[in-house]
């Protein structure tokens, strides 16, 4: 992490948008931290989650594998996102923080934090991806019932939101700017920090409850994982179900990781392995990861919350060295997985884990043409019940597949620092 001067960033550079603890996990070495009572007795209530076989998508495809999920959609905002939304509300409230800004894709993260916040007492501003709060209003008024103030992003309420407007006032937004305006908000206000749901090293610390869990379990049946998959946007869901099982990777198990992303937001698969900026601002530090560039806006695609021109850096720096294989996918067979799904296992998952659905389908039916027995698992991320415009546009025909150009992604990437 660099910062603005292209040196190496110091713990007390951040303390304006982020409280002195998650600074402290951010920069640690160690492999374990304690999780605080409080915040375990919260994760009571929907943790730990199930981990399934799906015997009925096994018939169907006729395949030898086992498939297994983790279903991360029993929280009360459903998906994976409290795991860290928690932990972070927690700390802020600690260190006497008031007010939250963060941003938000489809706003899984945003309806996540709001549930936290309103548990610490915190009052929250969300910037919510502009193109998401047209299609997503039910993940809003999940939001604004547990009191968080969204706002749609672009907006006037900061420097960068008008400087946008003025540049692209057609623009459906994107992650990149949210951050932006987000980070703008906290760093301007003494009562205010910055909460992220997603590429840092504290929120992956967090979210890798899921693959700890998930060991645990297999464990417990006398199984082990051949194959770990999960979908990749900003990288908290896959690496916190897939980092553990990178630990016995690295000490010599035979275990494949595979990180699913769309087509349209083609991180990496055919971004480049670069310091860049977390946003379309430039205000953050400058992260080494697979980046599409800052300035890169995706298409309007329903997977919003994988449309993040970057990744984790601890998630690039392992598909570089090739410890996590990655994939891409055009929406309409995620959508087709996804309804195979539904219609074997029951559960309508939401369009970002359908991409993990996808690659497992792909994984299970190698299995079948190779005879070979193998365990698959992959990260079921979160429930798709405020989603159903989405299969209502691919159930009639109507949803279009996108492959990002090469041209507009070179025209990006021509915006990297030269470091």
């Amino acid at each position: 992490m660099l910062d603005e001067n292209e040196m190496p960033l110091k713990p007390n550079e951040l303390e304006t948008i982020f409280p002195k603890e998650l600074i402290k996990q951010e920069m640690s070495r160690q492999r374990w931290i304690t999780i605080p009572e409080d915040v375990k007795e919260i994760y009571r209530i929907w943790r730990p989650t199930p981990l399934i076989r799906a015997t009925r998508l096994e018939e169907f495809l006729k395949t030898p594998a086992k498939i297994y999920y983790k279903w991360e959609g029993v929280s009360p905002p459903g998906s994976h996102k409290p795991n860290t939304a928690v932990a972070q509300a927690y700390y802020n409230a600690k260190e006497g923080v008031e007010r939250l800004t963060t941003e938000t894709g489809v706003g899984q993260w945003g309806s996540a934090l709001a549930f936290a916040a309103r548990l610490f007492e915190l009052a929250l501003t969300v910037y919510m991806v502009k193109v998401s709060y047209e299609q997503k209003p039910y993940r809003r008024i999940m939001m604004e019932t547990w009191g968080a103030k969204v706002i749609p992003s672009p907006s006037n309420a900061t420097e960068a939101g008008r400087k946008i407007l003025k540049e692209r006032p057609d623009t459906s937004g994107s992650l990149g700017i949210a951050i932006s305006e987000a980070v703008e908000d906290a760093a301007t206000h003494e009562d205010t920090k910055y909460a992220l749901g997603s590429v840092l090293n504290h929120v992956v610390l967090h979210q890798t409850i899921i693959g700890l869990e998930m060991k645990r379990q297999f464990q417990s049946i006398d199984e082990r994982a051949d194959i770990v998959i999960g979908c990749v946007g900003g990288g908290s869901n896959f690496s916190g179900g897939a980092f553990p099982f990178v630990y016995d990777k690295l000490h010599g198990e035979d275990i494949d990781i595979i990180a699913a992303e769309p087509m349209a937001c083609p991180t990496l698969t055919k971004g480049m392995y670069r310091y860049d900026y977390g946003d379309t601002a430039r205000l953050t530090p400058l992260l080494k990861m697979y980046t599409l560039g800052h300035t890169f806006i995706p298409p309007a695609i329903h997977a919003g919350g994988l449309r993040y021109h970057g990744d984790a850096p601890a998630l690039c720096k392992l598909v570089e060295d090739g410890i996590i294989k990655a994939r891409a996918f055009y929406q309409n067979e995620v959508f087709e997985a996804a309804k195979i799904f539904a219609q074997t296992e029951g559960f309508l998952v939401a369009p970002e884990a359908a991409h993990a659905v996808k690659a497992a389908i792909d994984e299970a039916r190698k299995c079948k043409e190779e005879g070979e027995e193998k365990t698959i698992v992959f990260v079921n991320s979160g429930h798709g019940h405020f989603d159903l415009a989405a299969y209502d546009a691919f159930n009639h025909g109507m949803l279009q597949d996108y492959e990002y150009p090469e041209e507009l992604i070179k025209e990006a990437l021509k915006n990297l620092p030269e470091i």
